[in-house]
């Protein structure tokens, strides 16, 4: 089964945009998982301009399913999760200025710093995923750094889709063979939505969990958050187990 995790950062997002607590990340967090949500994924920032420090500490007390915490691996980053202790880390490249990921690490040339980064985070008993594109040699060198799942990088998906998705969705179906054979579970996330979801599940084989935020938020607007939750889990497969 593929698991949903829902990104709340544009919750936060909106609240802190006019400041005070409306919408309330904890009631959202609670919310998304009495909905079904099977995690939450959180991406705090240097800038703090969605995702507080205080978030992730107030969330990883009421998170009852799975506590995702995406990040450039800094210090302030690995502080802050080894403190916390989630289920996962998962690990991006991004500059401190990024407005959202934009690229998968390489890693070959960062094998020294993700294999040391990797190590301290599954000593401290979490999962690690670092987030790769669907390039053979940046998934086979993920396993070499000792990470337990890779999370692809799904942009370039997104945009192929109507154009030619059959094409567009090949490269990933290669990744995630090349990943399982190397021993990595397989997430994926960023731009997958109510269009291209199904599709990317049905055809990408052994995907364990997609992460889903900007795209699930700004359908509930329309739709309502519960709604919206129990859309994504058909698209994922959830309502198909017997």
């Amino acid at each position: 089964m593929t698991r949903l995790s829902v990104n709340i950062n544009k919750f936060a997002t909106i609240r802190n945009a006019r400041g005070g607590n409306n919408p309330d990340l904890i009631q959202v967090t609670k919310d998304c998982e009495r909905f079904g949500a099977q995690g939450i994924t959180v991406h705090p920032r240097p800038d703090e301009r969605h995702i507080r420090r205080s978030d992730v500490l107030a969330l990883s007390k009421i998170v009852t399913t799975e506590f995702n915490i995406e990040g450039y691996p800094d210090q302030r980053y690995m502080d802050l999760v080894l403190q916390v202790k989630p289920a996962q880390a998962t690990l991006v490249p991004d500059p401190p200025d990024a407005i959202t990921s934009n690229a998968g690490w390489d890693t070959i040339k960062n094998a020294d710093f993700l294999r040391e980064v990797t190590h301290a985070l599954k000593s401290a008993g979490i999962r690690t995923s670092i987030f790769v594109e669907p390039v053979s040699k940046m998934v086979e060198n993920a396993a070499n750094v000792g990470t337990d799942r890779i999370e692809l990088y799904t942009e370039a998906y997104a945009k192929g889709y109507f154009r030619d998705k059959a094409v567009t969705v090949r490269p990933y179906v290669e990744a995630a063979k090349i990943a399982h054979s190397v021993g990595l579970e397989v997430n994926a996330g960023h731009d997958l939505d109510l269009d291209n979801l199904r599709y990317f599940r049905e055809q990408v084989p052994h995907l364990d969990e997609v992460s889903i935020g900007h795209a699930l938020v700004c359908d509930a607007i329309y739709l309502g958050l519960e709604n919206t939750i129990q859309m994504y889990l058909k698209e994922v497969g959830f309502y198909d187990i017997k």
